[in-house]
């Protein structure tokens, strides 16, 4: 056999996380759905050029169009620049203008392990009025909120509404999580604290149809109640793995009485 088991377990992985058959995946590459299936088991060995459009027509991530090159011998397709790089200057002040422009409203910068890259202030007052004890606990090393979430004392502490909120918020994770295998345990971690809180006999499982058509969080603060829905944004087709993996969520104030608690509060 050509090949490594690696290179055909990341083609097969990112054939079927699009649920896309051989049959289909030929079409779009405009070759055999033999050649598809000898490439997946190896018995032959694939172009850069038809990696390249393999991974393409999937719309694989870019840490994994990276691993797939390296398993086949070529040369990564991808930079993964760190923030701090000159040339992310761009990028840098992009994010801190996003940040600024959103206050007093939370907005958090994340990346693909969901640690917290940077945040504004209405995100510093949130964080910190709600879960005090879980930001102390991770004094000294990047603040993550999927830990912010299974910390006892987190942010599902915080949650009015944890019942209505958490089925959709798991599938999410879960949804991550199957993408990025590390995550697993720290998803594992949310739903564990999840199940601790409203009894092991909870289905996070959605039984009716929603209020809202949009998912809407409810925390206890000692001034009143806040309620928000949440954006995500991203950078349009990065060419860095680093850009590609961060994602900026902002917080909107689902009431008036939110946007008011947010503007007196966040100074």
């Amino acid at each position: 056999m050509i090949g490594t088991d690696t290179l055909q377990q990341s083609l097969q992985r990112a054939r079927h996380d699009r649920r896309v058959s051989q049959h289909e995946l030929s079409l779009r590459l405009g070759v055999s759905q033999r050649h598809v299936s000898f490439v997946e088991r190896g018995r032959a060995r694939p172009s850069r050029a038809l990696l390249v459009a393999w991974l393409d027509a999937l719309e694989a991530p870019l840490v994994l169009r990276n691993e797939v090159m390296l398993s086949a011998g070529f040369a990564p397709e991808f930079s993964a620049a760190p923030l701090s790089d000159p040339a992310m200057t761009h990028a840098n002040d992009a994010l801190t203008r996003l940040l600024e422009a959103h206050e007093p409203m939370p907005a958090f910068v994340l990346d693909a392990d969901w640690t917290i890259v940077a945040i504004n202030r209405g995100a510093q007052w949130l964080a910190a009025t709600v879960a005090p004890n879980a930001l102390a606990a991770q004094a000294g090393s990047p603040h993550n909120m999927l830990a912010l979430l299974a910390h006892p004392d987190g942010l599902l502490r915080g949650m009015v509404n944890l019942r209505e909120v958490a089925p959709t918020m798991l599938a999410h994770l879960r949804h991550d999580a199957a993408l990025r295998p590390a995550l697993h345990a720290r998803v594992s971690a949310v739903e564990a604290e999840y199940r601790r809180r409203v009894g092991t006999a909870a289905s996070p499982v959605v039984t009716s149809r929603p209020a809202s058509p949009m998912v809407t969080v409810r925390y206890a603060t000692p001034h009143g109640d806040v309620a928000f829905f949440s954006m995500f944004t991203t950078f349009g087709t990065p060419r860095d793995i680093t850009l590609a993996s961060l994602r900026v969520e902002h917080l909107f104030p689902a009431d008036d009485a939110t946007r008011a608690i947010l503007t007196a509060q966040v100074r």
